[in-house]
Protein backbone atom coordinates (compact mmCIF):
# COMPACT_ATOMS: atom_id res chain seq x y z
CA UNK A 1 0.00 0.00 0.00
CA UNK A 2 1.44 3.59 -1.00
CA UNK A 3 0.79 6.09 1.87
CA UNK A 4 0.27 9.47 1.54
CA UNK A 5 1.67 11.49 3.98
CA UNK A 6 0.76 15.72 4.32
CA UNK A 7 2.60 16.59 7.45
CA UNK A 8 2.29 20.21 6.63
CA UNK A 9 -2.01 20.00 7.13
CA UNK A 10 -1.03 19.38 10.85
CA UNK A 11 -0.18 23.18 11.74
CA UNK A 12 -3.59 23.31 10.09
CA UNK A 13 -5.20 21.02 12.22
CA UNK A 14 -3.52 22.51 15.22
CA UNK A 15 -4.47 25.74 14.34
CA UNK A 16 -8.30 25.18 13.70
CA UNK A 17 -8.24 24.38 17.80
CA UNK A 18 -9.09 26.57 20.54
CA UNK A 19 -11.13 29.49 20.40
CA UNK A 20 -10.42 31.85 17.26
CA UNK A 21 -11.10 35.19 18.64
CA UNK A 22 -7.89 34.73 20.60
CA UNK A 23 -5.60 34.05 17.55
CA UNK A 24 -5.29 37.63 15.68
CA UNK A 25 -5.41 38.26 11.92
CA UNK A 26 -2.51 36.77 10.34
CA UNK A 27 -3.36 38.82 7.40
CA UNK A 28 -3.08 42.12 9.54
CA UNK A 29 0.21 40.14 11.14
CA UNK A 30 1.58 39.20 7.67
CA UNK A 31 1.29 42.66 6.08
CA UNK A 32 2.83 44.37 8.77
CA UNK A 33 5.98 41.94 8.83
CA UNK A 34 8.78 41.89 6.49
CA UNK A 35 9.29 38.35 6.10
CA UNK A 36 7.40 37.47 2.42
CA UNK A 37 9.51 34.49 1.83
CA UNK A 38 8.09 33.13 5.26
CA UNK A 39 4.23 34.40 5.00
CA UNK A 40 4.26 33.48 1.39
CA UNK A 41 3.30 37.13 0.01
CA UNK A 42 4.16 37.21 -3.60
CA UNK A 43 3.84 40.97 -3.94
CA UNK A 44 3.00 44.04 -2.04
CA UNK A 45 0.95 47.30 -3.24
CA UNK A 46 -0.04 50.63 -2.01
CA UNK A 47 -2.87 49.42 -0.36
CA UNK A 48 -3.50 45.28 -0.42
CA UNK A 49 -1.26 42.45 -0.73
CA UNK A 50 -1.25 38.97 -2.31
CA UNK A 51 -0.17 35.83 -0.69
CA UNK A 52 -0.50 31.93 -1.76
CA UNK A 53 -2.91 30.15 0.79
CA UNK A 54 -0.87 28.10 2.90
CA UNK A 55 -3.42 25.74 3.31
CA UNK A 56 -4.88 25.52 -0.54
CA UNK A 57 -7.67 23.91 -2.48
CA UNK A 58 -5.02 23.86 -5.63
CA UNK A 59 -1.99 24.64 -6.26
CA UNK A 60 -1.48 28.30 -6.84
CA UNK A 61 -4.58 29.33 -4.65
CA UNK A 62 -3.74 33.22 -4.08
CA UNK A 63 -5.36 35.26 -1.55
CA UNK A 64 -5.67 39.30 -1.90
CA UNK A 65 -6.46 41.11 1.03
CA UNK A 66 -6.40 45.11 1.73
CA UNK A 67 -3.66 45.93 4.44
CA UNK A 68 -6.65 47.81 6.23
CA UNK A 69 -8.51 45.60 8.80
CA UNK A 70 -12.27 45.24 7.46
CA UNK A 71 -14.52 42.42 7.23
CA UNK A 72 -17.23 45.14 5.83
CA UNK A 73 -16.24 45.13 1.53
CA UNK A 74 -18.61 48.35 1.48
CA UNK A 75 -15.94 50.26 3.72
CA UNK A 76 -13.52 49.45 0.65
CA UNK A 77 -12.35 52.79 -0.07
CA UNK A 78 -11.97 53.69 -4.39
CA UNK A 79 -8.21 53.09 -3.93
CA UNK A 80 -8.60 49.48 -2.56
CA UNK A 81 -10.96 48.10 -4.69
CA UNK A 82 -8.85 49.19 -7.87
CA UNK A 83 -5.61 47.99 -6.10
CA UNK A 84 -7.60 45.00 -5.44
CA UNK A 85 -8.97 44.14 -8.54
CA UNK A 86 -5.53 45.35 -10.50
CA UNK A 87 -4.09 42.25 -7.79
CA UNK A 88 -6.68 40.00 -9.49
CA UNK A 89 -5.95 41.13 -12.69
CA UNK A 90 -1.70 40.37 -12.45
CA UNK A 91 -2.21 37.12 -10.28
CA UNK A 92 -3.97 35.41 -13.35
CA UNK A 93 -1.36 36.68 -15.80
CA UNK A 94 1.46 35.59 -13.13
CA UNK A 95 -0.32 32.33 -12.59
CA UNK A 96 -1.09 31.86 -16.32
CA UNK A 97 2.82 32.95 -16.77
CA UNK A 98 4.66 29.97 -14.25
CA UNK A 99 1.31 27.39 -14.00
CA UNK A 100 -0.77 27.63 -17.27
CA UNK A 101 -3.81 27.02 -15.64
CA UNK A 102 -6.78 25.80 -18.02
CA UNK A 103 -8.99 28.53 -15.78
CA UNK A 104 -9.64 30.39 -12.50
CA UNK A 105 -12.18 30.58 -9.74
CA UNK A 106 -12.24 33.77 -8.30
CA UNK A 107 -14.42 34.55 -5.30
CA UNK A 108 -15.07 36.55 -1.78
CA UNK A 109 -16.65 34.63 0.82
CA UNK A 110 -18.78 37.53 2.78
CA UNK A 111 -18.85 36.38 6.74
CA UNK A 112 -18.71 32.90 8.44
CA UNK A 113 -22.36 31.71 7.12
CA UNK A 114 -20.78 32.38 3.03
CA UNK A 115 -17.84 30.10 3.75
CA UNK A 116 -15.27 32.67 5.36
CA UNK A 117 -12.32 31.10 6.54
CA UNK A 118 -11.30 34.23 8.06
CA UNK A 119 -14.33 36.07 8.53
CA UNK A 120 -12.82 39.34 10.31
CA UNK A 121 -10.77 40.58 7.57
CA UNK A 122 -11.91 40.65 3.81
CA UNK A 123 -10.06 38.84 1.48
CA UNK A 124 -10.20 37.40 -2.82
CA UNK A 125 -9.32 34.10 -3.89
CA UNK A 126 -7.61 33.67 -6.97
CA UNK A 127 -7.51 29.93 -7.42
CA UNK A 128 -5.93 28.69 -10.77
CA UNK A 129 -7.56 24.87 -12.10
CA UNK A 130 -7.10 22.46 -14.68
CA UNK A 131 -9.15 19.98 -16.96
CA UNK A 132 -8.78 16.79 -14.65
CA UNK A 133 -7.76 18.64 -11.61
CA UNK A 134 -10.62 16.66 -9.71
CA UNK A 135 -9.78 13.44 -9.16
CA UNK A 136 -10.58 10.37 -6.77
CA UNK A 137 -8.53 11.37 -4.31
CA UNK A 138 -10.22 14.36 -3.48
CA UNK A 139 -13.40 12.62 -4.12
CA UNK A 140 -13.19 9.24 -2.05
CA UNK A 141 -10.02 10.03 0.13
CA UNK A 142 -11.09 13.86 0.63
CA UNK A 143 -7.44 14.81 0.02
CA UNK A 144 -5.74 17.31 -2.18
CA UNK A 145 -2.00 16.32 -3.73
CA UNK A 146 -0.33 19.44 -4.40
CA UNK A 147 2.39 18.91 -7.50
CA UNK A 148 4.59 21.69 -6.06
CA UNK A 149 5.70 23.15 -2.65
CA UNK A 150 4.42 26.56 -1.89
CA UNK A 151 7.65 27.80 -1.36
CA UNK A 152 8.85 27.22 -4.92
CA UNK A 153 5.07 28.46 -5.99
CA UNK A 154 5.91 31.76 -4.23
CA UNK A 155 9.55 32.00 -5.62
CA UNK A 156 7.73 31.17 -9.13
CA UNK A 157 5.20 34.15 -8.67
CA UNK A 158 6.95 36.70 -7.31
CA UNK A 159 9.11 36.44 -9.88
CA UNK A 160 6.79 36.81 -12.31
CA UNK A 161 5.27 39.75 -10.25
CA UNK A 162 7.78 42.19 -11.24
CA UNK A 163 7.24 41.69 -15.68
CA UNK A 164 3.89 41.98 -14.99
CA UNK A 165 4.22 45.53 -13.03
CA UNK A 166 6.27 46.74 -15.98
CA UNK A 167 4.09 46.00 -18.39
CA UNK A 168 1.19 47.91 -16.61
Amino acid sequence: MDVLRAPWRMDYINSSKGDKDENPCFFCAYSGQRTDEENLIVARGATCFALLNRYPYSNGHVMIAPYRHTADMTSLTDEEKLEIMTFAQQTITALQSVMGPGGFNIGINLGKIAGAGVDQHMHMHVVPRWSGDTNFMSVTAETKVLPEALSVTRLKLSQAWPIINQAS
